[in-house]
């Protein structure tokens, strides 16, 4: 009898143990997935302070460009209140937006030979364009720590102690294939 009790008593710390390991993975996951989110969050907040100063630099030379430059501003704001609430189904279509906007500002500014020789531009242009690359690769990150995370939650039985722990799946982070293609400088160039 000692010995079954014993025996019992093994198997309800194992699966305690278990429960234990099971529950501090899932917690490092869905920190993965925070931490995946606040690098991207860094990359839009630094892109959203350079878009106004890149603005300004063309505001000075692009008297007749309003259009493009308060496009530019509108998407910078979209992309803001996306990112602020954490809606991820809406940042992609801000994002994609906001490239487009960009990409147009590029464009025009091919039509203004004393823009594209300023220094100030050219830093920005240079600046905004590394962030875009590092946010890109951080989207990555993100959207594999995201696919980690929901897998384990669903997983049996790693499921069991998800469900207990109150652990929830995230949204990927998903654009379109229109969204994600390379910008047609052709079409930016028409008016």
């Amino acid at each position: 009898m000692a010995a079954g009790l014993v025996v019992f008593f093994v198997l309800i710390l194992s699966i305690l143990a278990y429960g234990i390991f099971v529950y501090n993975q899932l917690v490092n996951l869905k920190h993965n997935v925070g931490l995946a989110w606040s690098n991207i969050d860094v990359l839009l907040k630094q892109r959203h302070d350079e878009l106004p100063k890149l603005v300004e630099a063309c505001r000075q030379y692009m008297k007749f460009e309003q259009d493009t430059l308060e496009k530019v501003m509108q998407a910078r704001s979209q992309v803001a209140s996306a990112r602020d609430s954490r809606d991820m189904a809406a940042l992609g279509p801000a994002e994609a937006s906001l490239r487009a906007s960009v990409g147009k500002l590029f464009a025009v500014a091919e039509a203004y030979p004393e823009l594209k020789t300023s220094e100030q531009f050219q830093h920005l242009q240079a600046r905004i364009s590394a962030l875009e690359t590092a946010i890109t690769d951080r989207r990555e990150f993100y959207n594999d720590s995201v696919n980690i995370n929901n897998v384990r939650i669903e997983q049996f039985p790693d499921n069991i102690v998800a469900g207990l722990g109150g652990f929830k799946p995230f949204q990927l982070l998903r654009f379109d294939p229109q969204q994600t293609a390379d910008v047609n400088l052709g079409t930016l160039f028409k008016a």
